[in-house]
Order: C-alpha cells, then sequence, then structure tokens
C-alpha cells in the first residue's frame, strides 16, 4: 500500500503502531483485497460473520501482529459494520489470512470466499474519538492512551449528523461538521462511558 493511499479507506493504527485498513464500501473491499492480493505478502484479515462489513486488514508482517493488534482490528471492524447501524451492542468477526481469500468472477462486488480454518471473536461495539495523523478518528478504545481520548461512543438513537452539537457540549474538542461525519460509522450514535 502507498504511503498516503491508505486515507481513502477506513483506517487506523493500533496501539504497537500497526496500520488497519477497512474498506468503506463494497467497492473499495473489492480494491482493498485486490491490492493486498497482487502484493503477495501474507496479511490478517477480517470481516464479520454477516454481511455488511468492511474487510479490514492489517497491513503488518503475520508474525508481528500480536493479540492486541487483532483485538483492536476486530472491534474497528465490528464497529463499522451493520451491527452498529442496527444498534446491537456485540457482534462476531472473523479471523483469517489473505491468503485463504478468493473471487470468482461471478461473485459480486465486495464479495469474496474464504477458505480454510476461520477464528471467531466477539467483540463489544464500541469506539472513541481521537486524533491520529492530525485527523478524527473513531477508534478501538485500547488504541489510543486515556489522554488522546475525546469522548467514547457506542451504537444509540441519535443521527450522527446530530452528535456534533452534543460532543462539542461535553468536550472541549474544536472540529467540523464533514470530519465528525467522515470519522463516525452509519447509524445512531450515543455517548457512553
Amino acid at each position: 500500500m502507498e504511503l498516503d493511499e491508505y486515507k481513502k479507506y477506513k483506517w487506523f493504527f493500533t496501539s504497537t503502531g500497526k496500520l488497519v485498513v477497512g474498506g468503506k464500501n463494497a467497492g473499495q473491499n473489492d480494491d482493498l483485497l485486490k491490492n493486498i492480493k497482487k502484493s503477495g505478502k501474507e496479511y490478517v484479515v477480517m470481516h464479520t460473520s454477516h454481511p455488511g462489513s468492511p474487510f479490514c486488514v492489517i497491513i503488518s508482517d503475520v508474525n508481528k501482529i500480536n493479540k492486541k493488534d487483532i483485538e483492536e482490528c476486530a472491534i474497528f471492524c465490528g464497529s463499522f459494520s451493520r451491527a452498529w447501524k442496527e444498534g446491537k451492542k456485540m457482534t462476531e468477526v472473523h479471523i483469517f489470512k489473505a491468503s485463504q481469500v478468493s473471487k470468482e468472477r461471478s461473485m459480486k462486488t465486495g464479495t469474496w470466499r474464504v477458505s480454510g480454518e476461520i477464528q471467531n471473536a466477539k467483540i463489544e461495539l464500541s469506539l472513541v474519538l481521537t486524533r491520529q495523523k492530525n485527523i478524527l478518528r473513531a477508534v478501538p478504545e485500547n488504541s489510543v492512551s486515556k489522554k488522546d481520548v475525546i469522548i467514547k461512543i457506542c451504537p444509540g438513537k441519535i443521527d450522527k449528523r446530530d452528535m456534533l452539537a452534543k460532543i462539542q457540549l461535553e468536550t472541549d474538542e474544536e472540529m467540523k461538521a464533514e470530519e465528525l461525519l467522515a470519522a463516525l460509522p452509519a447509524g445512531g450514535v450515543r455517548v457512553c462511558k
């Protein structure tokens, strides 16, 4: 992945500094996995156990990835899936390697086959707002230090377009509506403890 190319996707850095990238839609999921496959490198890839999820990839040698990286990526993947939009509190994420995915021409955009052993992780849907690379991001809480957390969010009933005023009331953070909308998952949001 080229320098700064990752910024066109959903992304964040884990607590150990590993880049995680996820597709924003079916077309980006296809592009991401095609690029990963073309690289010939082995990466850890995730997707929820149901449709409507980004494919998320930890852009690092699989031998340098630890349990925290996997947990943080799973939370990110699940939180940007349809499960958040449906207001669920938890979801299940499938974990596999890039070498396990394949695509046939007849498969629709964003759909890939996974063969072989798949690990499962049940995760709680919640994120925190923070800044990474000076850009507002919604990331797993464990991926940033407490001092860098702006506010914690969970799936809720408030439309994300209406969250700016609420977040600015509860924090000292200055942000634009466009950057908040770009950072948040699709669906309703609430501030959680």
